[in-house]
């Protein structure tokens, strides 16, 4: 049985995680460590509270993070925690290097003196990234490989970097254990709506204008959050330590087309489920025109990146990963579930998911 530290375990990947770990391995134990700041939320667990042990805490405390390790005999640290919202980085980038640079190095060396002292006990760091570390692609450009050069363009993406570099580090320089991922834009349950596809599909049940920036036409990769755990656990079950593994859903679409396809799917619902207009009263659907109208062309965002695509085919050639969710498959689940879900989402935007 595997006995797991999992950080930003109430976020929004790191608590599907959870959620999935504990759905495939139900006699491993899993400690979930989270400073609970705006975008992790305790109720993200609610399910499988019975099965966690959340510890709120910040990864800058590494003492308490060295005593989780002893406490609970962790043999693998799964690192999601991060400040990772690039408009964020944009106005306050200091919260981004405290997090995710020196938050990472606050793990590193809590890892190092409690699996490493005297002769050293099994263990794993697996540290997740983002393909952003990269930069930008032009479009007709190849996707991104693990050996590609770093070249990040933002705050968040410049303090990503880092911490990859500090993992690396720690397992050439002191032989820590490591594997990493870089992961394309996730989505799917529990995702903080002020990203693209929770962000359009709470604004159109609540009538309020669909934001896109520039002429919406940089592309991204999406990747179903529960295809981004199944990759994780085969880079623990396969991966080579010391190495990196791109997770991808090989799945590349247009900013304004993945708004176009949560417009369809938002009008769709409404016109198979009738009761979905008293629900939502201000949705432009329930009043008799279409979601695309809420469509607003908005000022771009300072830097942004043109195009991210993910090769992922070192993980499906070493360690058998494909997503399992197509895009329509994956977005279908996910409105399905905000829509069915609405309790959650409404307490975060109210704020009172903090209670």
């Amino acid at each position: 049985m595997a006995r797991l530290l999992v950080t930003g375990g109430a976020g929004f990947i790191g608590a599907n995680f959870v959620h999935y770990w504990l759905q495939h391995y139900p006699a491993d134990t899993i400690v979930a460590l989270d400073a609970l700041t705006y975008a992790g939320n305790r109720h993200n667990l609610d399910a499988v509270a019975s099965n966690v042990q959340l510890s709120v805490g910040d990864i800058n405390d590494t003492v308490l993070v060295e005593r989780l390790l002893r406490e609970h005999n962790i043999d693998t640290l799964v690192h999601f925690a991060a400040e990772s919202h690039v408009d964020r980085s944009i106005t306050g980038p200091d919260a981004f290097v405290t997090t995710n640079v020196i938050g990472t190095h606050s793990l590193l060396k809590a890892a190092r003196s409690v699996w490493l002292a005297g002769s050293g006990v099994p263990h794993r760091f697996h540290h997740i990234s983002t393909d952003e570390v990269f930069g930008s692609l032009s479009p007709d450009a190849p996707a991104f490989t693990e050996t590609h050069q770093y070249q990040p363009n933002s705050p968040y993406s410049a303090s990503k970097a880092g911490s990859d570099h500090l993992v690396r580090a720690y397992h050439h320089t002191y032989g820590l254990q490591v594997t990493t991922s870089n992961c394309s834009n996730n989505y799917g349950p529990y995702h903080f709506p002020e990203k693209l596809i929770p962000l359009c599909i709470t604004n159109l049940l609540l009538g309020k204008p669909l934001p896109v920036y520039g002429n919406g036409r940089n592309i991204r990769d999406w990747l179903y959050v529960e295809d981004h755990a199944f990759g994780i656990d085969l880079v623990l079950k396969k991966g080579v330590v010391g190495e990196t593994y791109n997770i991808g859903g090989v799945n590349e679409w247009t900013n304004i087309d993945v708004v176009h396809e949560l417009c369809k799917l938002i009008d769709a619902e409404f016109a198979t489920d009738p009761a979905l207009a008293a629900r939502y009263p201000q949705a432009l659907v329930a009043q008799g025109e279409v979601s695309t109208d809420a469509i607003t062309y908005v000022t771009d965002r300072p830097g942004h990146d043109q195009r991210y695509a993910i090769d992922a085919g070192k993980a499906r050639d070493e360690l058998g990963f494909a997503p399992r969710e197509s895009f329509a498959t994956g977005l279908r689940k996910t409105v399905r579930w905000y829509l069915d879900n609405d309790a959650w989402w409404k307490a975060v935007l109210d704020g009172s998911y903090r209670n």
